[in-house]
């Protein structure tokens, strides 16, 4: 399940047994490192849009969508989280929209890295086509269709509430976990369902794409960006063992809290912290960091601006 929304469980728990500097530094910790992860993510984006260059790439257009996506979840994550601290029951309809937009943005990121991958196998094995394929317009085209395809689930379950719960229920309070507003088992069903074919799509889209570059890389004659791709789809591959942590976060805390029952707070949070939290840290700085152009942009837009804020008051 969303790592946003399969914490939130676990924090409502922890209303009940957390003292309060506990529960203080929790979400000092979650905050701060939310605001960390998106200061970087925005450095991103402003590197991104600084340099008209970028919006021309498609390869740079879905790298900067992963990072907004990110930012996205970060922000519904940490706000979930805080909620669950700051009130034991939430608004139903402000519950379902955080619930609603975390499931989406989290099936959105494996399907973003699948574009990223399918991109770079027609740069390399079919580079006559690429310029022709991957155009802007046509990757905009795709981001569109994979959050339509990312918000089908969550849009399929809101639905089905709709038609078996009155109106009323968005103007009440609720608990705001995912096992509170869909109880169902069909629910958990399709859930599962819908999360185990995106996942196997996408390993099958990287594995393949991964294969059929190697194979290039091998037969040509100048083979340093065949390589280089090479790496970049085994970074996709890495990014989503990253993202499928989540999955094993609700196992992990089965089997470690009966043997520490004393300290089964502290580690649900450790689990949610290292499976959610710091995946997002390091995803931006895969990328961002590894390309060698959108680093240099970076340092000469941010060292510009350092020297101007530094000359500015000097002046005055």
């Amino acid at each position: 399940r969303c790592f946003c929304l399969a914490n939130t469980k676990m924090n409502s728990t922890n209303l009940i047994v957390d003292s309060y500097e506990e529960a203080l530094a929790k979400n000092i910790v979650i905050v701060s490192l939310g605001l960390i992860i998106n200061f970087i993510n925005g450095m991103l984006l402003v590197t991104f849009f600084s340099n008209p260059m970028f919006s021309r790439d498609s390869r740079y257009i879905l790298y900067i969508h992963l990072v907004i996506n990110d930012m996205l979840m970060i922000c519904i994550s940490v706000t979930l989280y805080v909620l669950t601290y700051a009130s034991y029951f939430v608004n139903a309809s402000l519950c379902y929209t955080l619930v609603f937009l975390g499931t989406a943005t989290f099936m959105v990121t494996p399907l973003n890295l699948a574009g990223m991958a399918i991109e770079r196998f027609i740069a390399i094995c079919k580079p006559l086509h690429h310029s022709q394929t991957c155009t802007p317009r046509r990757t905009h085209i795709f981001i569109c269709l994979i959050w339509v395809i990312g918000a089908i689930p969550s849009l399929a379950d809101i639905l089905i509430l709709l038609s078996a719960q009155p109106m009323s229920l968005f103007r009440s309070t609720v608990l705001c976990y995912t096992f509170s507003l869909f109880p169902s088992k069909q629910h958990k069903d399709r859930i599962t369902a819908s999360q185990v074919i995106c996942m196997s799509l996408v390993w099958i889209i990287l594995i393949y794409t991964y294969c059929r570059v190697l194979f290039t890389a091998r037969k040509a004659v100048s083979k340093g960006s065949a390589n280089k791709a090479r790496s970049t789809i085994l970074l996709h591959g890495v990014q989503l063992l990253l993202c499928m942590l989540s999955y094993i976060t609700p196992v992990m805390d089965m089997f470690v809290i009966p043997f520490f029952p004393v300290d089964r707070t502290k580690i649900t949070f450790f689990n949610y912290l290292m499976t959610n939290i710091m995946p997002r840290l390091l995803s931006p700085l895969i990328y961002g960091v590894r390309d060698q152009k959108f680093l240099k942009q970076m340092k000469e837009y941010f060292t510009c601006k350092v020297i101007i804020v530094k000359i500015m008051p000097s002046k005055l």
